[in-house]
């Protein structure tokens, strides 16, 4: 009885975290939703999801915006991914120092990077034609810890010195030990990464805004004092966009005992 009764418990609190839980990220993003399709005299309208692909600024700001975090993505995985890895097979010591850099953006905060790179960004425009891709420099930055988070939980999963020293034995270069052997054994740890850096830069707007670089939450920001029901059609548009990017890396990243397995094994299961 007092196992049942246990249980009973357990499966109530459990229910009842995930009605709280679902909720409160639910009622937002329906608020939204009613609150984009809403029109004068009660009725509902889809015209302002339907300005969304009439707006040339919205479209063109959306482009850049996919294309900077593209950019960072390649950007911050190319510089990482060796570096870690090198620390990890060749200097252990340098671990430490290489966190303690990668974790520095989140102790600065947006404002003090901004002043600290205005100059670098007023020369890239004199020289330049100022485009905003250049912000894919920054955004590097913004994203460090976070990819070396999971990038650092990936590496650690796996026995990287006997992977590396079994390819070295066969003849492998290291370009090709990274690329052949520790990359495909630490794919959850990328896509996570990837999500997450996608997510930042898809949402930066203190530093785009103040360097007059006009990225989709910029334009989203102007375009709220305009119309509001545009722009709220935009952001949930934008939540949708990063969920179903959640889902899609969750359905291509294997499962915790598979992956073991694939990390053991070297090929998959």
């Amino acid at each position: 009885m007092r196992g049942g009764r246990r249980t009973r418990g357990r499966t109530i609190a459990r229910w009842t975290s995930f009605v709280l839980i679902g909720g409160y990220l639910l009622l937002p993003l329906i608020a939204m939703l009613d609150f984009s399709t809403r029109a004068p005299g009660g009725r509902r309208t889809l015209d302002p999801w339907l300005a969304i692909g009439q707006d040339e600024d919205l479209i063109e700001s959306i482009i850049i915006s996919l294309q900077i975090a593209a950019l960072t993505v390649v950007g911050v995985l190319l510089l990482l991914v060796p570096t870690m890895t090198w620390a990890y097979l060749r200097v252990p010591r340098m671990k430490r120092p290489i966190e303690f850099l990668c974790l520095l953006p989140l102790a600065i905060p947006a404002i003090v990077l901004v002043v600290g790179i205005a100059p670098i960004f007023a020369a890239i425009r004199r020289n330049a034609t100022g485009s905003p891709l250049a912000l894919v420099l920054i955004d590097i930055v913004l994203v460090l810890p976070f990819v070396h988070r999971a990038l650092d939980a990936g590496l650690r999963s796996i026995d990287v010195a006997t992977l590396a020293e079994a390819a070295r034995s066969l003849g492998a270069g290291w370009p090709r030990i990274i690329a052949q052997i520790i990359v495909p054994n630490i794919r959850p740890a990328l896509l996570s990464a990837a999500v997450i850096s996608v997510a930042l830069v898809l949402g930066e707007f203190t530093i785009s805004s103040l360097l007059n670089y006009n990225t989709v939450q910029v334009v989203i920001s102007l375009l709220g004092k305009r119309d509001a029901f545009v722009a709220v059609a935009v952001s949930l548009g934008a939540l949708i966009f990063a969920f179903l990017l959640i889902l899609g890396v969750a359905s291509v990243t294997p499962s915790g005992r598979r992956a073991a397995e694939e990390n053991a094994t070297g090929e998959p299961s």
